[in-house]
């Protein structure tokens, strides 16, 4: 199964009112990042045990560790889980910003230095979601 197929079985599998976010969040953000690089992350460590939500992530980047070594990963990435879903912002160092910048207008959502939670998308402003999106990719890039 290739990343497309991964990312719409994962979709699919989503309650109804959860698919349905996922969906329009899923391509809003393919309309911000019309040409990037699709990642699916189903959860599972290397062994198969499940560590976290599976995710879809968009773009790439390289992160860089204090041993030295390099990995690439994702920029965006989205997930549903047990209360909603999670916008994940990676990369950006200041770990302030997010908050501050659109924690108070974005809506009804939990905003952490690299991540954004909300229970819906009726909750939160898109238009200042995608901001958030297309300062990652551009201004940080």
């Amino acid at each position: 199964m290739n990343i497309q197929e991964q990312i719409q079985d994962y979709i699919s599998t989503q309650p109804e009112t959860k698919r349905s976010d996922i969906e329009t969040l899923h391509n809003r953000i393919l309309q911000v990042l019309p040409n990037c690089k699709l990642w699916f992350l189903d959860g599972k460590d290397d062994k198969g045990k499940i560590v976290t939500n599976p995710n879809i992530g968009y773009g790439i980047q390289t992160i860089k560790y204090a041993d030295g070594k390099t990995k690439e990963f994702y920029q965006i990435g989205i997930s549903a889980n047990t209360t909603g879903i999670s916008v994940y912002i990676i990369g950006i160092d200041d770990k302030k910003y997010l908050p501050e910048t659109y924690g108070k207008t974005i809506g009804k959502a939990n905003v952490t230095g690299y991540c954004i939670k909300f229970k819906a998308l009726k909750d939160i402003n898109m238009d200042i979601l995608e901001d958030a999106i297309r300062y990652r990719v551009e201004k940080i890039n």
